[in-house]
């Protein structure tokens, strides 16, 4: 829809009315006014609770499906209509194409970015979409500093001794394989200042680490990437993937870092040049790694990653918590409470509709 269009009005088909206020999927005066919602994302706690005071609920999260079931346009379009629903909550199923040409109330997409809702088009046929900002805020930080425990004092190594019955591994001792400098005291660079790099910033400085940030976006961030990496004897990456941030760090950047660096990313992959890092790391210049995310979601057992002991590799597990679930739930549940009330609520991904 063109900026300051109007959204379509639809007479018995759901949408906005003019005033802003959201009507029933329903032709019938006889039929309440009360939504019905379909919920394919995992929704828990305070928010389902919520939930379901406003709406009649039908909860079938994808997680819960082996095999794994992921849902396309056609198919969740089937499934809304199957339902009877008029509002719609997703985590990883695709709200595109015939799922939007649906007399949707509104979309819940349980992800800070909804990279699965075809905003545009929502947008185009008058239906808001509501996110979930910062809602596995906590989670991925503290896999981040998992990961550097890990790196820093060989954890995942300490632990196939013990299982392997090589305490004595090579005729050496624990103690000679695993000294490791201690974190507090030490300085880590955080790059990307959001919800995720504040919740890890405090985390480390409850480590004793003296922290310091770059991003062009946030006041407090007081350093230049080159600047960051002159002092930081961490490196931790928290930027989004945008055209500008990636690849941001390549073998430039690496170079760049303190001798000794560890280098950790719970964000994503293509925020660095995966060879580039492997050469920093093969040379000896980085101390070390922890990554939760390669290109594809994927690393073949045969890269080179895979057979460095001073790197620990996660499947992209940062926000797998269900902690992250009952935020998600508590975002969106209040958002469409806010909405259905006639109000705009903050987490509304496309305030234009309610124009």
């Amino acid at each position: 829809m063109a900026q300051g269009a109007a959204a379509p009005q639809q007479a018995g088909r759901g949408g906005l009315v003019p005033d802003g206020r959201v009507r029933r999927v329903c032709d019938d005066p006889g039929v309440t006014d009360r939504p019905r919602a379909l919920v394919t994302a995992p929704f828990r706690g305070e928010g389902l609770e919520t939930l379901r005071s406003i709406a009649d609920v039908v909860l079938d999260p994808w997680i819960d499906h082996q095999p794994l079931r992921i849902l396309n346009g056609e198919q969740l379009a089937e499934r809304v209509q199957a339902e009877g629903a008029d509002l719609l909550i997703v985590e990883s199923d695709s709200v595109k194409g015939p799922v939007l040409e649906l007399p949707l109330r509104a979309v819940g997409s349980c992800r800070g970015d909804p990279n699965n809702v075809d905003v545009a088009a929502a947008t185009a046929h008058g239906i808001p979409v509501l996110r979930a900002p910062g809602r596995n805020a906590d989670g991925v930080a503290e896999l981040t500093v998992a990961l550097l425990l890990a790196v820093n004092r060989g954890v995942v190594r300490a632990d196939r001794d013990v299982r392997e019955d090589q305490v004595y591994r090579d005729g050496t001792i624990p103690y000679q394989r695993f000294r490791a400098w201690q974190l507090a005291g030490r300085t880590a660079g955080i790059v990307g200042l959001g919800a995720v790099g504040r919740a890890t910033k405090w985390r480390l400085e409850g480590l004793g680490m003296r922290v310091i940030a770059h991003d062009p976006y946030a006041d407090d961030a007081t350093h230049s990437l080159e600047g960051l990496f002159d002092e930081a004897e961490v490196v931790s990456m928290h930027a989004m993937v945008t055209p500008e941030t990636t690849g941001m760090i390549g073998a430039e950047q690496f170079a760049r870092m303190r001798e000794g660096t560890v280098y950790l990313n719970t964000a994503r992959a293509m925020l660095h040049d995966t060879d580039a890092l492997v050469a920093a790391l093969q040379s000896g210049h980085l101390g070390g790694a922890g990554l939760d995310h390669f290109v594809g979601e994927h690393l073949p057992v045969d890269h080179p990653l895979c057979a460095m002991p001073n790197v620990v590799l996660t499947p992209h597990i940062g926000g797998a918590t269900y902690d992250t679930e009952a935020n998600h739930s508590k975002l969106i549940a209040d958002g469409l409470v806010t909405l259905l009330g006639g109000g705009k609520p903050d987490n509304l991904v496309n305030p234009e509709v309610l124009a």
